[in-house]
């Protein structure tokens, strides 16, 4: 059995030598292990035959289209439309995971560009082409979707997603209009996918050297995955230097992109009505401001004086004569920093998310046995990681492993999306998988818990106990404050917005300057390239998504308090939760698990939480 524990000897620093060995050379796609890429023939098993299945998929649309105008005659009309369009969502998702999936594993392979693109323009024209079937629901005249409702049975699954939109019905506007910014999807996407291009594909970068003046390559992914954590002091700012430097001279045409996804959501809600471009954007979430707001002022306000002993920590521990942005994660012992393969990783993992049961433990295997997970690092490939499941099929995860423990925990985040929308996939409708993002956090923090407790609970060694709590505040770190000041960022970006204040460069960089030293205070220096933090998320894009990630764990950071108090019944309840998809508000499913977060008790429980990790590590560390 896999012992983590015999690990943080010479063998580590020997590892890590090696893999920075390996690193002298980024490889294309073509040149990796097939076994270290995801297999998505079963989603399509050649290219060919996933375009014949996109250019199938405009008929069945022509085919819904016939129920046009008739909703309104019963309630078995309205269920036959409501089922044929699921159904197509079915097939949609699968044809659009497809393409997106191959243009994330290598952004500069031509093919995958121009089948993403053909795929945009398809599925925007069916969006348009399906719009109608909302539009005419919340035209019907008022009780009609209760009494349908009452009469069919077979409208239940419905209910939920049919109730939200009467409820958004003072927002709709007119069918035609509907119609139109449905088919401009593809334009309406467009500043994202022109800061995925930028960044990975024409972003290069100097290579650097490290402490033995050896020259290193550089790219977006050794930087996030390798440099920035390394104790090389040298390299680590050397790589951050290059990776600035670069960041730099996109800065302006990076702000313009998000200036414009900006600009289209403020746009949006002053047309949809809504007081403000907040309130439209946290109504899919189900979330109230003063629940929005809690978790960015409570967390922000109560977690910076931990962070801060933490920065203090590191900079005396380090021996720096002083803590640059760069220098946030470095490891504090560099001696001890077990390397892990791929293969010891998903051991590790199994034996940690056992108390899960074996449902969950089945899926668990199945991703990492069934090539799930792609794991390579290739040029071209998206940085960071995720998940993206697919209903009817399977999840897929995207990560580049870096042979560091810290990969281990990414892993297990990863894996906790997948179980989570695999087990809703199973127990409920397409219609009622997908949960609010403010709780879509929660089932992969939860597994990052359950691998540090995992860790802790195997050894008593001092120096093992403090390399674990290191892992557990990198968590924090993680979602508590690099999602969270994120989470600030876009709270003051489109205040200003709102009050047709331009956005540029010079704006975002003086933005994220000063929240970082509001946050930090004296501890930290926030350089020139701190400041342009903002350009290296993609999470700008995706709504107001960042601040979710601390509002997940603060969940996550509840329940799993509870299993290890109450076992298998707090167990039972966090997978009846997962299972419940989005069938359930927020709250509701945050509740089930036995967690109320319509208060702010949770979010200071759990800062108060990092602030015990930080005072345990300063007891080791004393």
């Amino acid at each position: 059995m896999y012992r983590l524990a015999e690990y943080g000897t010479m063998r580590d620093i020997g590892n890590a030598r090696r893999m920075t060995i390996k690193m002298n050379k980024i490889h294309i796609r073509s040149e990796v292990l097939e076994e270290t890429t995801w297999d998505l023939s079963d989603l399509f098993a050649t290219d060919a035959q996933w375009e014949q299945e996109l250019l199938s998929l405009p008929d069945a649309a022509a085919d819904i289209e016939t129920f046009k105008g008739t909703l309104g005659q019963s309630a078995g009309q309205l269920l036959a439309c409501l089922d044929a369009r699921e159904a197509l969502q079915e097939r949609i998702g699968k044809t659009a995971a497809y393409a997106r999936l191959k243009q994330s594993e290598d952004s500069t392979n031509p093919v995958n560009i121009e089948n993403a693109a053909k795929a945009g323009d398809i599925l925007s024209n069916l969006s348009s082409s399906l719009s109608f079937v909302n539009s005419e629901i919340v035209s019907l005249p008022e009780g009609t979707i209760e009494k349908y409702l009452s009469e069919l049975p077979g409208l239940e699954p419905y209910k939920r997603s049919l109730e939200r939109l009467i409820e958004e019905k003072a927002h709709r506007l007119s069918p035609e209009t509907e119609k139109v910014l449905a088919s401009l999807g593809e334009v309406l996407d467009s500043p994202y996918r022109i800061y995925q291009r930028g960044k990975l594909a024409d972003m290069t970068f100097d290579e650097v050297f490290d402490g033995e003046d050896q020259a290193r390559p550089l790219s977006w992914s050794f930087y996030e995955n390798n440099y920035e954590m390394s104790p090389d002091t040298k390299l680590r700012r050397s790589a951050y230097s290059s990776f600035c430097e670069t960041l730099n001279q996109y800065k302006n045409t990076f702000a313009e992109g998000y200036a414009a996804e900006v600009k289209k959501q403020v746009v949006l809600s002053r047309l949809r009505g809504y007081e403000d471009v907040t309130d439209m954007l946290l109504a899919p979430q189900q979330v109230s401001k003063e629940m929005y707001n809690n978790v960015l002022d409570i967390i922000q306000k109560e977690l910076a004086p931990h962070m801060r002993r933490l920065a203090a920590l590191k900079k005396r521990e380090l021996g720096l004569d002083k803590l640059m942005f760069c220098d946030l994660k470095a490891p504090l012992d560099a001696e001890f920093s077990p390397a892990i393969t791929y293969d010891e990783a998903c051991t590790l993992i199994r034996e940690a998310l056992d108390v899960l049961g074996p449902e969950y433990g089945e899926i668990v295997e199945r991703a990492f046995n069934d090539r799930w997970v792609d794991y390579a690092d290739n040029a071209g490939k998206s940085t960071g990681a995720f998940c993206s499941s697919i209903y009817g099929a399977h999840s897929y995860i995207l990560i580049s492993w870096a042979n560091n423990m810290r990969g281990a925990f990414t892993l297990a985040h990863e894996v906790g999306h997948a179980g989570h929308f695999m087990l809703a996939g199973k127990y409920q409708r397409l219609t009622n998988t997908r949960p609010s993002l403010y709780f879509i956090e929660a089932p992969s923090t939860m597994n990052e818990m359950l691998l540090a407790d995992h860790l802790l609970n195997r050894s008593e060694n001092p120096r093992m106990r403090r390399w674990v709590i290191l892992q557990l505040l990198n968590t924090y770190y993680h979602n508590f404050v690099t999602h969270l000041l994120e989470g600030e960022l876009q709270r003051r970006v489109y205040a200003l917005a709102s009050n047709d204040k331009p956005i540029t460069a010079k704006t975002l960089s003086e933005l994220k300057g000063a929240i970082l030293s509001e946050f930090w205070g004296p501890e930290l220096v926030v350089d020139e390239g701190a400041k342009l933090t903002w350009m290296r998320q993609p999470h700008y894009y995706m709504g107001l998504y960042p601040y979710t990630y601390a509002a997940g764990l603060t969940a996550s950071t509840a329940a799993a308090q509870k299993i290890r108090e109450e076992g298998q019944p707090a167990v039972d309840r966090w997978l009846e939760a997962l299972k419940s998809g989005g069938s359930l508000a927020p709250q509701e499913l945050m509740k089930l698990a036995g967690v109320d977060m319509s208060g702010p008790e949770p979010i200071r429980t759990a800062v108060a939480y990092v602030g015990s990790l930080v005072d345990e590590l300063e007891r080791l560390y004393s």
